[in-house]
């Protein structure tokens, strides 16, 4: 029989009442690379099963047009805007894949779009229903081949930010790499000319002007920017 997960319990607090969660333990070691290590060396076997459970249950269920909050996504900077020109800008798929490939903006509006309206969840606590348009990363990794042993994605951004993810929450589904919002073209504010976006992870995970995405088949000290200064690294809702 399989475990049955009550939806008022988030895969967040599973992992936290599990006592998996990754802040606690990069907190404990005062955010060294010796304490990033632990944290991917001693969870990250446990949080990979439990990732892999959670993550084999239905989609986060999306919301109709109407419920839209277009004044509610809050614009966090964390080192102001960068100045990014579309018709120039390349998105490279690299690592551990067979085929590694860029795209310009072009290339990726002309894969199929995949739209859906979701809760977009700061950890700093406010949240806003936002609708985003663009390509689903899991499209990206079928042209791009990732090796069998690629079990993680790290992503870099045009403004310094960084993070990663496990391999299981980059293929979702429901985790896209856009360029749409609310129905517009993406503002530079809010990471034009592509981000992420993805209803299972909290907000510091979907990172804004995405210039570069690497399959890893491990973790490297460099977990993300908030998370080496004591975030929680899986961050799922």
């Amino acid at each position: 029989m399989g475990l049955f997960l009550p939806q008022s319990i988030s895969r967040r607090r599973l992992l936290l009442g599990a006592g998996l969660s990754g802040a606690g333990l990069l907190l404990n070691g005062c955010g060294t690379s010796l304490g990033v290590r632990q944290v991917g060396n001693l969870t990250e076997p446990l949080n990979q099963a439990i990732e892999k459970l959670l993550l084999s249950q239905n989609a986060v269920p999306e919301f109709s047009a109407s419920a839209i909050e277009p004044d509610k996504l809050l614009i966090n900077s964390f080192n102001g805007t960068p100045d990014l020109d579309p018709a120039q800008f390349r998105l490279v798929v690299d690592g551990e894949v067979n085929q590694p490939m860029d795209f310009s903006l072009a290339d990726l509006q002309s894969l199929p779009q995949k739209d859906m309206v979701i809760r977009h969840v700061c950890v700093e606590g406010w949240a806003a229903i936002v609708q985003w348009g663009g390509v689903p990363l899991q499209a990206l990794a079928k042209l791009v081949q990732p090796k069998p042993e690629a079990r993680y994605v790290f992503f870099t951004s045009a403004d310094g930010y960084y993070e990663s993810w496990d391999l299981a929450s980059s293929l979702h589904p429901q985790t896209l790499m856009v360029y749409q919002k609310n129905g517009q073209p993406l503002s530079p504010q809010n990471g034009a000319p592509l981000r992420l976006a993805s209803p299972i992870k909290l907000g510091y995970k979907q990172s804004k002007w995405v210039t570069q995405i690497t399959f890893m088949n491990e973790l490297t000290p460099r977990l993300g920017y908030w998370e080496d200064r004591g975030y929680e690294w899986f961050a799922g809702l």
